[in-house]
């Protein structure tokens, strides 16, 4: 930041991997549960509510980071926690109807973990669930729930490293304000 500043820039929250990944997590979500919960369940507004909420959240905390570090870490972390709450959903879904999740090391997980690394595009997982069974769309989303959790752990630890170095708002407006009135004193 320059002298006399304390705003840090705003992010754009569309740029962040975390976002991007959390948007193809949305989209997966409301197409399976709209395709594989009867009408009336309330398991698809959980689903879908957990799903927009990791997403909602990265992005208010990233565009809340302008003016305050502690609810832009606050946000993040509420992400990770709804997103939680959804692998849970998925977990669940596969084992009470009997279906496979994939183990770490299956190969159908390490092809899902790929495709999932390479793609961060919502288009992509649109087109590509639409040709696929219940427990590979399942596992696709536990894949992107994992890469997601990933990404917003290590924006934690960079946000709590920002915070320890440089303090919050109030610290940095104290800080510009003494800086302007040290360089603007009158001998």
């Amino acid at each position: 930041m320059q002298p006399g500043t304390f705003l840090k820039p705003k992010g754009n929250y569309r740029n962040l991997i975390a976002f991007q990944k959390a948007e193809c997590i949305y989209d997966i979500t409301y197409y399976f549960a709209h395709k594989y919960f009867d009408k009336g369940d309330r398991t698809i507004d959980q689903m879908v509510q957990s799903a927009r909420s990791g997403k909602q959240n990265i992005a208010e905390g990233a565009s809340a980071a302008a003016t305050s570090s502690e609810t832009e870490i606050k946000l993040m972390n509420v992400a990770r926690a709804s997103l939680q709450e959804l692998l849970l959903d998925y977990e669940d879904y596969l084992r009470v109807n009997h279906l496979e999740q994939w183990a770490y090391d299956d190969p159908k997980a390490v092809q899902t973990r790929a495709a999932c690394t390479a793609h961060n595009d919502s288009a992509y997982y649109r087109e590509a669930i639409a040709e696929r069974s219940a427990e590979t769309i399942a596992n696709i989303a536990i894949t992107l729930i994992h890469q997601t959790d990933v990404f917003l752990r290590k924006l934690l630890e960079r946000l709590q490293k920002d915070f320890v170095a440089g303090g919050g708002i109030r610290e940095q407006m104290t800080r510009a304000r003494l800086d302007y009135r040290k360089s603007n004193k009158t001998n």
